[in-house]
C-alpha cells in the first residue's frame, strides 16, 4: 500500500496536457479560458447617455441661458447633426451623443417650456451623466486573462464586446462502469440477495456539480468477460471510473480484467479508510480509477482523488480545501489516513456519526470530508484538520 500523499502525486503526474476546444459563448459558463481575450472594440463604442435627459455642449453654454430644444435621439439611433451653442437634444439612456455634445442634464432637473428648457442643476459639470467611449474597455486591452473561470457576468461582459465563441479547456470525457451481480436499478422489484444500485447516481450527480455529463453509464455483472468488454468499449474516454470488484474476493474481477485490457497499473491500495483497495491505472491517454463498491467509499475516493484529476483537465478547483478546528475528540488506528464525513459549524467542523463505508445516511447530511493524517492516533477538540468542502 502507498500513502495518500504518494497516491495524489502519482495521479497528477499521469494526467496529460488538457485539451482545448472552441465553444459558443452561450454554453461557456463554468469553463476556464485557455488564452487571453483582447477587446475587439472600445466599450462603450461611443460617448453614451447614462440617463434620460438633454444633451448639450457645456463649454458653449453661457451658464445661465435657456437651451433651445432641437430634436431627439433614442437608444439605437444616431443623430449626425452638430450641437450648436445654447442648443440641446432630447436624449435617452444608452443613446449616442450627437457631435459636439458632452454633457447631459437629467430630465428631472429641467423645466420644459415649448421648445426651450430651463436648467435647474447647480451641480452640473462638463461630462455629467455621460459614459465616455472606451471608459469600460479600450480596443486591444486584455478583457479577460488566460485561466479566467467564466461566470454569468463574464459571459455577459464578453457578449457586450461582440464575442460569440471562446477557447476553453475541455471537460474530460468520463465513463462509469458499475460492477456487481447483486445490483438492480432503482424502481425495480426487490428480491432476496439484491440491493438497489446507487453508485452511478452518486457519481453522475457529483460530475454534474463539475459541469460534466458521463458519456456512458453501464451496470455489469461480476463476470470477467463482461467487465473486459465494458472496459474495452470505453477506452477512448479520458477517464473511466469503475466501482466494485477491486479487492481480492473470488468474484472481484476488475483488476484482472484491466490487466487483460492492457491497462497499466500505477498503484493498487492506499493506506486509508475508507477506500483502501482504491486502484489507479492508465491506458495511453485514458486514466482508469477502480473504486471500492461501498457507496461512501465511492464518493470519498471520487472527491479525494478523481476530482483532482478532473481539475487538471479543466484547470479549475471544484471543491475547496480549507483547515478548520475539530469540534469533537476522535481516536483512530495509526498507520491509516481517515476520511470522515463532517459538518461545518460556527466554531469549526464536527465529525458525524455512522462513519462505516456502507452507511450513506450520514453522508447525506455531510457538507465536507475531514482528513485525519496517517500516523497520528488521537485528535483533540480544537486541533486543526484538513477539510474538503463538497457542497
Amino acid at each position: 500500500m502507498i500513502t495518500v500523499t504518494a497516491a495524489r502525486k502519482l495521479i497528477l503526474e499521469n494526467v496529460l496536457q488538457p485539451k482545448v476546444e472552441r465553444v459558443p459563448l452561450r454554453i461557456a459558463n463554468g469553463f476556464v479560458l485557455s488564452e487571453p481575450i483582447f477587446s475587439p472594440i472600445d466599450t462603450p463604442p461611443f460617448d453614451q447617455a447614462a440617463m434620460d435627459g438633454y444633451a448639450f455642449s457645456f463649454d458653449e453654454w453661457d451658464g445661465k441661458s435657456d437651451l433651445f430644444l432641437n430634436g431627439e435621439v433614442q437608444a439605437g439611433n444616431y443623430l449626425p447633426q452638430n450641437i450648436k451653442p445654447n442648443e440641446a437634444i432630447r436624449i435617452f439612456t444608452g443613446a449616442a451623443l450627437p457631435p459636439g455634445a458632452d454633457t447631459i442634464v437629467i430630465q428631472e432637473n429641467v423645466i420644459k417650456r415649448d421648445t426651450r428648457i430651463i436648467l435647474k442643476d447647480d451641480k452640473l459639470y462638463k461630462g455629467s451623466n455621460v459614459r465616455l467611449q472606451g471608459s469600460q474597455t479600450k480596443k486591444g486591452d486584455i478583457a479577460l486573462s488566460e485561466g479566467h473561470l467564466l461566470s454569468p457576468a463574464s459571459i455577459s461582459f464578453l457578449a457586450g464586446l461582440g464575442i460569440d465563441k471562446v477557447n476553453v479547456y475541455s471537460n474530460p470525457i468520463v465513463s462509469i462502469i458499475v460492477t456487481g451481480k447483486e445490483l438492480i436499478k432503482p424502481g425495480g422489484a426487490m428480491s432476496k440477495g439484491k440491493i438497489y444500485e446507487s453508485n452511478s447516481f452518486g457519481l453522475s450527480a457529483v460530475l454534474a456539480q463539475m459541469n460534466i455529463v458521463p458519456v456512458s453509464v453501464e451496470m455489469v455483472d461480476d463476470d470477467e468477460e463482461k467487465i473486459m468488454k465494458a472496459i474495452n468499449n470505453q477506452l477512448k474516454s479520458d477517464i473511466i471510473i469503475l466501482t466494485g470488484g477491486v479487492s481480492v474476493g473470488d468474484y472481484d474481477f476488475v483488476i484482472s480484467s484491466l490487466e487483460k485490457c492492457a491497462v497499466k497499473t500505477i498503484f493498487h491500495k492506499i493506506k486509508q479508510k475508507p477506500g483502501k483497495p482504491f486502484y489507479f491505472g492508465k491506458h495511453q491517454r485514458t486514466l482508469v480509477f477502480g473504486l471500492p463498491g461501498n457507496p461512501a467509499s465511492v464518493l470519498t475516493c471520487f472527491y479525494e482523488y478523481v476530482a483532482d484529476a478532473i481539475n487538471s483537465f479543466t484547470k479549475k478547483e471544484y471543491f475547496k480545501k480549507i483547515m478548520l478546528p475539530l469540534a469533537n475528540n476522535f481516536t483512530k488506528k495509526p498507520g491509516l489516513a481517515f476520511f470522515l464525513k463532517g459538518k461545518t459549524i460556527s466554531n469549526g467542523v464536527s465529525i458525524l456519526e455512522n462513519q462505516a463505508s456502507y452507511l450513506m445516511n450520514s453522508f447525506a447530511m455531510a457538507d465536507c470530508i475531514i482528513e485525519l493524517e496517517e500516523e497520528k492516533e488521537h485528535f483533540d477538540k480544537g486541533d486543526m484538520v484538513n477539510v474538503l468542502m463538497i457542497t
